[in-house]
């Protein structure tokens, strides 16, 4: 009869997902992730396969609650704008957040991982196209619904978005951005709220 895991996963993974959005995967060691995790090598390697692999579903752990939080605020929003709106500036509030970092840890990923970690880079660019494909589809919402003009381009919209959401987060890694990423995040939600009809 196999052993019984004696750790909680989803605290290991939240542990972890901290862990590698503060210092970035490669600046990551084991010995960061032994501390962390409050496991030794060989349970991690029994638990998740391998450090990227636990990096792997750190990191999904990160989209999804990313995802989840861009769900909730569009189901409690009056309108497909009025939801990609009030997303924007919950974002404008990372510099005030307990966060690891005040960056993107998608961002991150994919600015560190070299082209020669082709799997990796996949799995950030899926994670990432996920989010924009929500946005896409809330924009998709408001043209049907005739909140925004009829020839937007739903898809265009959306990557626009997402790499005004991707500066954003860069820039609030800034010592003095304090107080001006809740400035900007209210510039980029206006811009967002001015393509409605």
């Amino acid at each position: 009869m196999g052993r019984t895991a004696t750790y909680d996963r989803d605290a290991v993974l939240k542990a972890a997902m901290e862990l590698f959005w503060a210092r970035g995967y490669h600046t990551t060691s084991l010995k960061d992730l032994e501390r962390a995790l409050d496991m030794r090598p060989g349970s991690i390697y029994a638990a998740f396969g391998s450090k990227e692999a636990l990096f792997r579903a750190a990191l999904d752990r990160y989209a999804t609650a990313g995802r989840s939080a861009l769900e909730d605020t569009m189901a409690q929003a009056s309108s497909p704008i009025a939801g990609l709106a009030a997303h924007v500036r919950m974002l404008g509030g990372i510099v005030r957040a307990a966060a690891p970092s005040r960056a993107c840890m998608l961002v991150k990923t994919l600015l560190e991982t070299p082209e020669d970690e082709p799997e990796l880079r996949r799995s950030v660019e899926d994670m990432m196209r996920q989010t924009e494909t929500a946005f896409a589809e809330a924009f998709r919402a408001a043209r049907d619904a005739g909140e925004i003009a009829s020839d937007a381009d739903p898809e265009r919209l959306a990557a626009r978005l997402q790499a005004a959401i991707f500066g954003l987060r860069a820039y609030a890694q800034r010592s003095d951005a304090a107080d001006k990423v809740e400035r900007i995040a209210e510039d980029i939600a206006r811009d967002v709220e001015a393509l409605r009809n």
